[in-house]
């Protein structure tokens, strides 16, 4: 082979290289901003208005994913990554203000829009009070929606690496221990557990749910209406742990 022909070869077989790899490099890319994509839960038992509502949150460019009923979110809440809720308030079966009790309990940190009918407003300020970040009423004003939605948005963006995710089946177990002021060996020693496995549940708990001291996680666990006076006994010894 000649000199030059051998030059053309390395040439094109160096292009092919950086195109594939620049080629790689754009998928990549696409799929780390899929990826990267925020997603919302809507609920309400209306099919119109979950269309509606759909269509007018797309134009965030976030994902959004619709429940008709509360009982059908929680399956996922706990499973697929969630960084807002918008739930109707007055619904049948499972009502709004039962699914924001039970999503706080499973995801504490989650960020919860309430959307509320004429004259809801007494019962939005204690859906504030029990855990939810804002509350909308109905009929939605297009603006000022969106507004809500962003700033809610904003603020799941610039949690903390572990604020976000779901508390584990062992942390859910060892919170009321937490917030009744037991210590990390007592607890290990009442679920035959280590310390060190306590105390990393314990720092997982504090990250997770957002808060800096058992003071703290206190306040937030009475907000989200965990009921926290009764430890079951056989809340003791579980293997799942």
């Amino acid at each position: 082979m000649k000199p030059k022909e051998r030059v053309e070869r390395q040439l094109l077989s160096s292009c092919s290289e950086i195109y594939a790899c620049l080629k790689k490099a754009s998928v990549l890319g696409m799929v780390m901003k899929k990826n990267s994509c925020q997603v919302i839960f809507l609920v309400d038992d209306e099919p119109s208005i979950r269309r509606v509502v759909t269509r007018t949150l797309k134009e965030l460019d976030v994902r959004v994913e619709s429940f008709d009923s509360g009982m059908e979110c929680l399956k996922f809440i706990s499973k697929r990554q969630c960084h807002l809720l918008i739930t109707d308030i007055k619904m049948p079966e499972m009502d709004g203000m039962e699914l924001l009790i039970q999503a706080k309990a499973v995801a504490p940190w989650l960020p919860v829009l309430m959307v509320t009918g004429f004259g809801d407003v007494p019962l939005a300020v204690k859906a504030l009070k029990m855990g939810a970040s804002d509350f909308v009423e109905k009929p939605l004003e297009r603006n000022s929606f969106l507004i809500s939605v962003r700033r809610l948005l904003e603020k799941s963006r610039h949690l903390d690496e572990l604020l976000g995710h779901t508390l584990t089946h062992a942390e859910r177990r060892i919170i009321p221990f937490i917030v009744t002021g037991q210590s990390s060996k007592e607890i290990a020693n009442q679920l035959f557990r280590s310390v060190r496995t306590v105390e990393l549940h314990r720092q997982h708990i504090m990250q997770k749910i957002g808060v800096k001291n058992v003071v703290e996680l206190v306040q937030r666990v009475n907000a989200m209406g965990i009921d926290v006076e009764n430890v079951a006994s056989d809340n003791k010894v579980d293997s799942s742990f």
